[in-house]
């Protein structure tokens, strides 16, 4: 069988017995390195989309290759009922690294037992954002529901997800919960009151379109959670772990605008996963904190090089930070996705007619100006003025 009829088979294969809930290009991905994806005719792309920010050390990074053969051959997974030697080194690392960006002496971020005092910042291991969410929203009810984007595909998720899209066909879902409009303080008032639990909100959108929280926004939601005793949530799925060049975006806006840690309030029993903390993925986490760098800078001086024609025309605004970008078009820009595609560039569409750029952390400078010239070019082909 040739390649061209093994990629046709895959599909075939695909449509027939897996449930279809994405539309894909009618390509068939074999391997990765680096910064770059080859499909099963051969075919190079340069990678901007890294698994929708997730793959962080592009593929087939050998210090995570190394990594998962020699846990492989000792222990993958033993469920929660048992401790393993990699969670709490995972932990550890984290909740390290997240205190450490803040001054000593003050107050850093909050953390909050089920008394309200000072707690030891945890961590809860999941598998997904919309597993992260889930989680905190029922940490928000446990201590004692508002928001807008995309934060999840289940019930609860989907609840505070303010995009008919998503909801529509699953309603009703979860009572008692409110939207209000990003960046805007006016309404905050009267949407969150002392029969708020809590409040999620992302500060950078990924899905949305790659906006970036004002700090006046995240200022006042801080405020009124505290006023009302509700709990401010960060969802990072996106713009987290070193993407924005901190290791979480929150870290960039001033202490003020800090969300909330909630730890000792869920008592055992009341909450739980599967897979989430096992200590295949754990020792990975482990080198991947090891190995985080950033070149966000290049690619926005990059992409400001290459499309400054075409701004105010074709293109609306640039946004975001780090190795986290948007670019906003006037008109629909999967023609531009379909082309960079074809001229060997994955990229991914994000709401408002934009498209994000998530390459990996570790990409070169090379590949992001390799990158946003082969975007400059598309654009040009795509003639959508």
């Amino acid at each position: 069988m040739n390649q061209g009829a093994a990629c046709k088979q895959v599909i075939e294969n695909t449509e027939k017995f897996i449930v279809n809930t994405y539309s894909r290009p009618a390509l068939v991905l074999s391997h990765g390195k680096g910064s770059y994806l080859y499909d099963t005719d051969g075919k190079e792309y340069l990678d901007f989309t890294a698994g929708i920010a997730v793959v962080g050390l592009g593929h087939s990074h050998p210090a995570v290759a190394a990594a998962v053969a020699d846990q492989s051959t000792k222990l993958v997974h033993c469920s929660n009922l048992y401790h393993n030697e990699w969670a709490p080194k995972l932990a550890q690392k984290i909740v390290s690294a997240t205190l450490e960006s803040y001054p000593q002496g003050t107050q850093g971020i909050y953390a909050k037992d089920d008394s309200g005092s000072d707690a030891t910042a945890r961590v809860f291991f999941s598998n997904s954002g919309t597993e992260a969410n889930e989680g905190a929203l029922k940490f928000a009810l446990r201590h004692r529901f508002v928001h807008r984007r995309f934060h999840g595909r289940s019930m609860g998720a989907l609840s505070v997800t303010a995009n008919p899209k998503y909801q529509k066909p699953f309603t009703p879902l979860i009572p008692g919960v409110q939207t209000v409009k990003f960046n805007e303080t006016r309404e905050l008032g009267a949407f969150i009151d002392e029969r708020t639990c809590g409040v999620i909100v992302e500060p950078i959108q990924g899905e949305g379109g790659i906006h970036p929280a004002q700090v006046d926004f995240l200022r006042a939601l801080r405020r009124r959670c505290d006023q009302v005793g509700a709990l401010l949530i960060f969802d990072e799925i996106q713009c987290g772990l070193g993407r924005s060049g901190k290791m979480w975006a929150h870290q960039l806006y001033p202490e003020d605008c800090s969300p909330d840690i909630v730890a000792n309030i869920m008592k055992v029993g009341d909450h739980g996963t599967t897979f989430g903390g096992n200590p295949l993925a754990c020792r990975v986490g482990c080198v991947f904190l090891k190995h985080i760098s950033t070149a966000g800078e290049v690619l926005e001086q990059e992409l400001t090089k290459v499309l400054a024609p075409f701004i105010g025309n074709v293109v609306v605004e640039m946004r975001g930070i780090g190795l986290l970008r948007g670019v906003q078009f006037r008109s629909d820009p999967s023609k531009i996705v379909d082309i960079a595609r074809d001229n060997g560039l994955m990229l991914v569409a994000a709401g408002g007619n934009s498209v994000r750029l998530v390459p990996p952390l570790n990409i070169s400078i090379a590949d992001i100006k390799k990158g946003a010239a082969i975007l400059g070019e598309c654009v040009k082909q795509a003639n959508l003025a």
